[in-house]
């Protein structure tokens, strides 16, 4: 059970919220190619590294003193991998097995490194000011715990699929409800976001939430968004397309409750839905304003509009971007076979193609951990290559020793193997168990990009001999660092950094 300490911390958040400075009318941004597009400034980086150029009359660079190779196994790092879903709009599938083991299978499931949570509103939120989540939330969470893997979650404001509202009781019986029309079996209702009613419950909702914010256990959160599945829309309703007086009235409470939600993550990634603005109610100017805040993206599908697939390919490298699609449960209805291939192996290569940073591992309203492990037993070479390439994979490639005017330095080049760039900042640190060589520094963000090379320049203090350092590697998002292990073949210690040694046949050094 949530309880407030201090009611008057809601009432500050409303107030907070509602301050926000909201867009004037007809200033909403929108759709663009976003290759090329102006996101501003990149996300700060405090001690960066020199890299480059490196011409030979400054650094004599001619001496490579190891090299490193790709890894073929899974990297567990943060930003990146295959993420098992344990609840959705529908929960889990129905099953003899009690509630408490089927989310014990699914977290445990192997393949998954981190797993997801998307749950309506009414399941945690009980009243004003009382939180108590159902029981699958904190299942999820310890199963989590116990297996080492860390969570992403969105609360959904609307869910279609249930007969009846996402939103608790306490709020719809505050708040005025719009008809949409009749779809998914049922007459569909939204609520009057901008009513002060919701706007407090709302952000009582996202005080709580806070309280996860730079939490060791939480991989990312969805920005809650208007509509259906909190995706941004209300498809397929044209008329009205949202409940809202007017157009601009949409654009400013949805703003505002994007800003209310950023002000709130300060070191948790807040990741957004790349939906078009079909309901009219201003997602280019949310997407806008989370790549500006050096949030990620994310989306609901990989088939989908040209619209969506722009914002994925050409996001900024240091954008993560999380790709949802519901997989084959290896039942002969749901392969989908196209000359023998199974519709969920089209879906891999396309994530793939977009350079994703997650995928979901997911029987849409039908989840269970057999049947994702019985596709998998049927089609396993897919997901295993996925696993393999997905995200960033990066790996101190090349270490040259050099030295100027007598002092002795290594530039490093590092090698990104996945599909994705870093998303954030790879902080990179040199030294020695001793303590009497400690440097470190950062690269550009993003950087380095897949399939090239960026290097950079390490000081080392006077009669330092290179042998023994230990290189080691930190992802900083949002000012919050994670460590990272190095995704190369070579031995690595246990806090996955690489202790340099000379590689045999790469050159003769003492």
């Amino acid at each position: 059970m949530f309880s407030r300490r201090d009611a008057l911390k809601a009432v500050g958040l409303v107030a907070a919220s509602q301050a926000l400075p909201a867009p004037k009318a007809g200033a909403v941004v929108p759709a663009h190619n976003w290759d090329r597009y102006d996101w501003g400034a990149a996300p700060p980086v405090a001690d960066r590294l020199y890299q480059g150029p490196f011409p030979e009359e400054l650094v004599p660079s001619w001496d490579v003193v190891m090299a490193t190779m790709p890894s073929s196994e899974v990297v567990p790092n943060y930003g990146m991998g295959l993420i098992t879903y344990v609840w959705d709009e529908a929960g889990l599938k129905k099953s003899p097995k009690s509630l408490e083991q089927s989310i014990e299978d699914l977290v445990a499931y192997p393949l998954g490194t981190s797993v997801y949570l998307r749950v309506d509103w009414r399941h945690v939120h009980k009243g004003p000011g009382r939180f108590d989540p159902d029981p699958h939330w904190k299942l999820t969470f310890d199963a989590a715990k116990r297996h080492g893997k860390r969570v992403a979650f969105r609360i959904q404001l609307g869910n279609p699929n249930i007969p009846t509202l996402a939103m608790p009781d306490f709020v719809s019986a505050k708040v005025p409800l719009v008809k949409m029309g009749d779809w998914a079996g049922k007459t569909q209702y939204e609520p009057r976001y901008d009513h002060p009613e919701y706007q407090a419950a709302f952000a009582d909702l996202v005080q709580w939430l806070a309280t996860y914010d730079g939490s060791p256990q939480v991989e990312y959160v969805d920005t809650m968004m208007y509509g259906f599945w909190g995706e941004g829309h209300t498809w397929p309703f044209e008329n009205p397309r949202h409940p809202f007086p007017d157009s601009v009235t949409a654009e400013r409470t949805f703003v505002r409750m994007f800003e209310t939600q950023q002000a709130a993550f300060k070191k948790t990634p807040l990741v957004t839905n790349t939906q078009p603005d079909f309901s009219h109610v201003g997602n280019s100017e949310v997407l806008d304003r989370t790549i500006r805040s050096f949030n990620w993206l994310r989306t609901d599908t990989i088939f989908i509009e040209n619209e969506q697939i722009e914002a994925l390919s050409n996001r900024p490298p240091w954008t993560g971007a999380t790709i949802e699609v519901g997989t084959s449960d290896g039942s002969p209805e749901s392969l989908k076979l196209d000359d023998g291939v199974p519709h969920t192996e089209n879906v891999i290569s396309h994530v793939k193609d977009v350079g994703a940073h997650y995928f979901s591992l997911w029987n849409w309203q039908h989840i269970s951990a057999e049947g994702l492990k019985r596709y998998y037993d049927q089609y396993p070479a897919g997901f295993d290559a996925l696993a393999r390439r997905i995200g960033y994979r990066v790996r101190p490639s090349w270490v040259w020793r050099t030295s100027r005017d007598g002092h002795p330095s290594l530039v490093i080049g590092f090698t990104n193997d996945g599909i994705a760039g870093v998303p954030g900042v790879l902080r990179v640190r040199v030294r020695s168990l001793d303590g009497k060589v400690d440097v470190a520094g950062s690269l550009d963000p993003g950087y380095p990009l897949p399939g090239k090379v960026r290097q950079a320049l390490f000081p080392l203090p006077d009669g330092t001999d290179w042998k023994g350092l230990r290189v080691s590697a930190e992802l900083e998002v949002k000012g919050a660092r994670h460590p990272v292990r190095w995704a190369c073949r070579q031995k690595l210690n246990d806090d996955g950094s690489l202790t340099l040694r000379p590689t045999p046949g790469v050159s003769d050094v003492n």
